[in-house]
């Protein structure tokens, strides 16, 4: 066996994670091991030893951070990527105090951990060898003049380094465009480092970007190297910039400007050679006029700009990214390829596509699964979309869960946070509406006392001058 080969082992008591990042893992042609707990992993250890450990934080036998400590009496130098519950900050602090290599974000994406797995493992010198032929992501594919337009653009930067913002709704595929424009531009061969800016708790983003020394805070007990570091020499994709905050917004902005920046806790300037690619579903100069983005950071980044269109502006695109989809889906389940019938093909044109690329890329997956044969019809596609469920159309229940449905598809916020003001806010319109303004028969309506009527109002800013029209 080729002892150059990056060997990870995985811990983790849920079957369904082990079995996603075996998958993963093995589909970027790394040796990988799964543990369902941790003292299964340390027996394990008593004959093999991994180039690279990713383990969850809560386990029922040993927790992740207990893990750490016992892999660190026998073997202190194998980097340890930490799986924990995105909102769990807690964790995560613990996670670095403990010496992990990384954390890894729930719910993850299977690429990110990839990623972070090589990255790794080139810590430990080991690298992946992966087919020439072989592409991690798929081509972006578009016959649309809009698409058209996109790809001109990647065309006129491919000898240049210049910063480049791309727009577009969420799930439009603007990441695909940034690594299209790494993988056409002078710095191909050197590293691209991507970002989700909006995915890492505002207290660790500083620390995520330009890294920190040993001792910075509490918890920080080795130096670590942050993404500018990571991606010199290349390009650092930093999606969903509009969110920000205004003070690492003004670091970047130096970052951009000087060329250098300084570790947190940090003395000594780090010079820096960074083409930046920032990608967002805001609208930017709107959020300049509102204050709530630096117009010279702005300017800085709007050099060259890239309009990813939504899937809806582009149909005639949608049977070649459907076929292309499928085919992926396919290659990734090892199962026969499916098509799509005429019928079937008619109605995803007819569709709006809300989530973008990424819904048809999910529903291209679960139709792999799902369809009965080789062929998919009508009948196969979910009902938001084969236009079927008519008898609980007026039905609102039905409604709300094809809605919920059809956010998890594209999205992986607390629905929640969303549909529960939106709820609120809806029936207290209607309850108002009918009671001419006159909140205590409207709250009687409710089900609620006038003063919960009147804070919820407050909460939901709705005026009452607005209300009583």
């Amino acid at each position: 066996m080729n002892d150059n080969v990056l060997l990870a082992w995985v811990v983790d008591d849920d079957e369904s994670v082990r079995w996603v990042l075996e998958q993963a893992l093995s589909q970027a042609h790394i040796r990988v091991c799964s543990f369902e707990s941790g003292v299964d992993f340390l027996a394990a250890l008593q004959n093999d030893v991994p180039d690279v450990v990713v383990t969850d934080v809560h386990m029922p036998d040993m927790t992740g951070l207990e893990l750490m400590a016992e892999l660190a009496l026998k073997e202190p130098d194998i980097p340890v990527i930490v799986i924990t519950a995105h909102s769990d900050l807690d964790s995560a602090v613990s996670a670095y105090q403990s010496g992990a290599f990384e954390y890894l974000p729930k719910p993850f994406d299977v690429d990110d951990a990839v990623e972070l797995v090589k990255r790794a493992g080139r810590q430990r010198g080991k690298t992946v060898q992966e087919p020439e032929a072989v592409s991690a992501k798929p081509i972006i594919v578009g016959q649309a003049p809009s698409m058209q337009q996109v790809f001109k653009s990647i065309g006129r930067l491919a000898r240049s380094s210049m910063t480049a913002l791309i727009t577009g709704e969420s799930g439009t595929g603007k990441e695909l465009v940034a690594r299209a424009l790494h993988e056409n531009s002078p710095r191909s061969k050197e590293p691209f480092v991507a970002l989700n800016t909006s995915a890492i708790a505002a207290e660790l983003l500083e620390s995520e970007l330009f890294g920190h020394e040993k001792g910075a805070f509490t918890g920080a007990t080795e130096r670590r190297i942050g993404r500018f570091e990571q991606a010199d020499g290349g390009t650092l994709f930093l999606d969903e910039i509009g969110d920000m905050s205004t003070a690492l917004q003004t670091r970047l902005l130096r970052v951009l400007a000087e060329k250098e920046f300084y570790r947190v806790g940090g003395t000594a300037a780090i010079k820096t050679d960074v083409r930046v690619i920032a990608a967002t579903h805001q609208n930017l100069a709107q959020a300049v006029q509102d204050g709530s983005f630096r117009e010279d950071l702005y300017h800085r980044l709007n050099v060259m700009r890239i309009a990813v269109p939504p899937l809806r502006e582009r149909k005639e695109d949608i049977a070649e990214l459907t076929r292309v989809y499928l085919d992926i889906a396919s290659k990734e389940l090892e199962v026969p390829t499916k098509t799509m019938s005429k019928a079937a093909s008619e109605k995803l044109m007819q569709y709006d596509w809300p989530g973008n690329v990424r819904e048809l890329v999910n529903i291209c997956r679960r139709l792999t699964v799902t369809a009965a044969g080789r062929e998919i019809v009508i009948h196969d596609l979910p009902p938001e979309i084969a236009g079927t469920d008519s008898k609980s159309s007026s039905d609102w229940t039905s409604e709300l869960r094809r809605w919920a449905d059809q956010k998890l598809l594209v999205e992986d916020k607390p629905l929640l946070e969303e549909a529960l003001p939106a709820f609120e806010r809806a029936v207290i319109l209607s309850a108002l509406k009918a009671t001419h303004g006159k909140r205590r028969e409207a709250a009687k309506l409710l089900g609620w006392g006038r003063n919960t009527l009147t804070r919820k109002i407050r909460e939901l800013g709705l005026e009452q001058d607005r209300l009583a029209s």
